[in-house]
């Protein structure tokens, strides 16, 4: 088990996530199939000995050196970290326009959904990734890792995150019975994700007694931990990583 980072470190680590210091991949580039058709993600593995693997799924923007940083930052605190790709190698929609009809696509086929992501997910163990994982997201990969959650047809699941994701049931679709631990971070100043999803996410949770965490972070808008956006909120940002972190201590 590996502890959360002390505030301190933590400070510099997010400092040099902002641009204080050019960033270099620590990890490598995966290029792998699925099906016919090919994909790109990253791997970084753990400094040392991992605890467990953590399955990192992008924002409507598609891969890129954010969730690098986010990989790279899990491994040195002794986790394998992989981040999947659900576009496809080179589609990395730079538009609002190419962004929602990427994730439109995929909204509208759940199936696709799970199935790449649970592609990644073997890519990942392929590369050497520990079993054990917990599968976490950045809006848009928020609202992939509760469709996981859901589903539940990853296996060696040991807990789900949402970063400022989508927390909605679509129709048709119901939580199972049983469901690893959750944790939802949530902004309060979040016009794109309504205070009424999170609620209903609320009743469904309770409905199956299950174990989860909803953390409503004062001020902050949809979008709040990403690096160098006018949207980041550094408090925010920071006590949803702990809080990340804490619980893969838990449960990794």
């Amino acid at each position: 088990m590996r502890s959360a980072l002390p505030p301190l470190a933590l400070l510099v680590s997010l400092g040099l996530a902002t641009g204080a210091h050019a960033f270099t991949p620590a990890g490598n580039d995966i290029v792998y199939e699925v099906g016919d058709e090919t994909f790109e993600g990253y791997y970084a593995a753990a400094s040392g000995e991992a605890s467990g693997t953590v399955l990192i799924v992008h924002d409507w923007n598609g891969l890129d050196d954010y969730e690098r940083q986010r990989a790279d930052m899990l491994a040195e605190q002794g986790y394998d970290a992989f981040a999947v790709d659900l576009f496809g190698q080179g589609n990395r929609p730079e538009t609002l326009d190419a962004r929602q009809e990427a994730t439109r696509a995929l909204y509208s086929d759940r199936e696709r959904m799970r199935e790449l992501t649970l592609a990644g997910l073997a890519e990942a163990r392929e590369q050497g990734a520990a079993e054990s994982v917990v599968i976490m997201g950045y809006c848009f990969g928020g609202a992939v890792a509760l469709e996981i959650a859901r589903s539940g047809e990853a296996d060696d699941v040991a807990g789900y995150t949402s970063f400022h994701g989508g927390v909605a049931t679509p129709d048709g679709q119901e939580w199972p019975e049983e469901v690893p631990p959750l944790l939802i971070a949530h902004g309060g100043a979040d016009t794109s994700v309504t205070m009424e999803d999170v609620s209903g996410l609320v009743e469904e949770l309770e409905a199956i007694e299950a174990t989860y965490e909803i953390q409503i972070y004062s001020g902050a808008p949809h979008g709040f931990t990403v690096f160098g956006d006018e949207r980041y909120q550094q408090r925010a940002d920071e006590k949803s990583w702990a809080a990340f972190l804490s619980l893969l201590e838990e449960v990794l």
